[in-house]
């Protein structure tokens, strides 16, 4: 059996915190002020979002709730010639000290472009196609001023979210996954912060147990479909996050705000009929046998969508003639 790592894309994004998620705001409301009952200030607000946790040097303690699951990290960001490093270790338990390393700012990845209003864009609405974006509001968030966005779903195969954008950078300060009826399922939240460049007592350096992380793409490119079979269905907006794994393992899409990925590996014995799932948080789980000429490849998602989602994406694969 082919060796598959399943790791959720939302705990990738809250470790490679870039990865999650400005300029000529001006521009971005003219853009944007035909797009479906949006705000146009809304749309502006995400483009800013996107940019700052790449541009902007940044250091704090987070909390990261999912279901019964609490973890307390520091991160740390920095900025300098052109390049950016990010250092995240957990706070409590083992195992989570992870480190970004040389990831050039011109390196934009789809989920950032997805939020963007530049004159690059192909949709000057992006996301709000999808999602009902609006501002709300204003609260503190770890001491400083942020705007309240909420992002309510066009339709029944993605999440909300309610944001909290720091006043001064964008800088996202928390985050809410709301499920069904606006019941909040995860959240991200900064509970300290400081805006600037690091101390040299917070100086990015791994110890003994930690993962490095090198970029290893320097030249911003559109993802390609390499593997050996597709998706045949996807909810509208969603686009390949990364090129495919070229062994033909998994496949990660986002449409900007959720992330899903889709894992399919040779079962090293025969598979009971059926399905399983688990959702924790906002993150579902969903495994099923697909059934082929030359035996059953075990397919699973693991991603911030519903189950009903995660299980039409999953019967829609196909493999490629």
């Amino acid at each position: 059996m082919h060796a598959v790592q399943r790791r959720s894309p939302r705990v990738r994004q809250i470790f490679l915190l870039p990865a999650l998620l400005a300029t000529a705001l001006v521009p971005a409301l003219a853009r944007s002020s035909e797009c479906p009952s949006t705000d146009p200030r809304a749309l502006a607000w995400l483009d800013k979002m996107s940019r700052a946790l790449s541009e902007v040097d940044y250091q704090g303690v987070v909390t990261y709730e999912r279901g019964d699951d609490t973890q307390v990290m520091n991160i740390s960001h920095s900025v300098s010639g052109g390049q950016e490093e990010e250092h995240m270790s957990l706070l409590v338990g083992k195992g989570g000290d992870v480190m970004r390393k040389a990831h050039p700012l011109e390196c934009v990845h789809p989920g950032h472009q997805l939020l963007r209003l530049d004159a690059s864009s192909t949709d000057d609405c992006g996301i709000s196609r999808f999602y009902r974006i609006d501002v709300v509001g204003q609260e503190r968030v770890a001491g400083r001023p942020s705007i309240q966005l909420t992002i309510a779903p066009r339709d029944m195969f993605r999440y909300g979210y309610r944001l909290a954008l720091d006043s001064e950078t964008g800088l996202l300060m928390k985050m809410q996954i709301l499920g069904k009826g606006g019941v909040p399922l995860e959240r991200f939240q900064f509970a300290s912060v400081s805006v600037g460049s690091p101390s040299t007592d917070q100086e990015l350096t791994l110890n003994d147990e930690a993962a490095a992380h090198h970029a290893k793409h320097p030249v911003m490119h559109a993802a390609k479909q390499v593997a050996p079979w597709h998706v045949h269905w996807l909810p509208a907006g969603f686009t390949l996050a990364a090129d495919a794994d070229p062994r033909g393992h998994s496949q990660t899409y986002t449409d900007g705000l959720a992330v899903f990925s889709i894992f399919l590996e040779q079962p090293d014995r025969p598979l009971p009929p059926g399905e399983g799932m688990v959702r924790k948080g906002g993150t579902t789980t969903y495994t099923r046998g697909i059934k082929r000429a030359d035996g059953v490849v075990l397919a699973t998602l693991i991603g911030e969508v519903p189950l009903n989602t995660a299980r039409m994406v999953v019967d829609s694969i196909r493999w490629s003639p």
